[in-house]
C-alpha cells in the first residue's frame, strides 16, 4: 500500500514562502529612540484638530482642522502649512504671519484638540480604529482593543508609522510607543 502525502503538507512550504514576501523591516535601536522622541513631541498631521489661542484676540482663536494636504486655514493668517511641524513651530509661524500684517506683538499658543486615531488589525479581539491618547504604548493599545486572540504572535508586532512605506517589526514590549495615525498589525504565530 502506497501512502500519499496529504496535500496540506505540500502547501506548507508555499505558505512560508508567501509569508516571507511581505515588506517588513526590522527596527534598530536608533530607530526606536527616534520614534520615542517623536512620541514625546509629536509632529502635527493632516486630519488632526488643533486649538489656536491668540491672547487678547478671541475672534482669531478657536479649533481648526488640518486639511488632507497638511494646511490649516485661520482668520487673517490665511493658509499655513501645519503638517510636519511641532505645536511650538506652528505657533511661531502663526505669530510671524499675524505680526507682519495685522498685530503688533501677537502671543500665540497651539495645542492638539484631537489626535488622529490609531488602527489595530490582525489577531486582535476587536480590530478597528481607536482614539489616540498621549503616552500610548504597544501593550496599552492591545489592551484597548480587547487583547489578542489565541493565534496571535507573543513575540513580535508590526507597526507602520505615518509617512512610512511599509510595516516594521518590533518586539512586543511596553517601551514601544504608539504615535497618532499608526497602523498596528498583530501577526499570527505559526507554531
Amino acid at each position: 500500500m502506497v501512502r500519499r502525502p496529504h496535500s496540506r503538507w505540500l502547501l506548507l512550504p508555499l505558505g512560508f514562502a508567501v509569508a516571507g514576501c511581505t515588506s517588513i523591516a526590522q527596527v534598530s535601536g536608533i530607530d526606536q529612540q527616534q520614534i520615542l522622541a517623536e512620541s514625546i513631541t509629536p509632529r502635527l498631521q493632516a486630519g488632526e484638530k488643533i486649538r489656536v489661542n491668540v491672547y487678547g484676540e478671541s475672534s482669531l482663536s478657536g479649533d481648526f482642522q488640518i486639511d488632507p494636504s497638511g494646511f490649516v486655514s485661520l482668520p487673517l493668517a490665511g493658509n499655513i502649512k501645519a503638517a510636519g511641524l511641532t505645536q511650538n513651530e506652528l505657533a511661531q509661524a502663526l505669530a510671524t504671519s499675524l505680526r507682519s500684517q495685522y498685530l503688533k506683538n501677537p502671543k500665540v499658543t497651539v495645542s492638539v484638540a484631537e489626535f488622529r486615531p490609531f488602527y489595530i488589525i490582525g489577531e486582535i479581539e476587536k480590530p478597528g480604529s481607536y482614539p489616540y491618547t498621549s503616552g500610548l504604548n504597544v501593550l496599552s493599545a492591545i489592551a484597548i482593543a480587547g487583547g489578542t486572540t489565541y493565534r496571535a504572535s507573543r513575540s513580535s508586532i508590526l507597526i507602520q508609522h505615518p509617512g512610512e512605506a511599509s510595516l516594521r517589526e518590533y518586539t512586543v514590549d511596553a517601551s514601544v510607543p504608539i504615535l497618532p495615525g499608526d497602523i498596528i498589525k498583530i501577526p499570527q504565530r505559526y507554531f
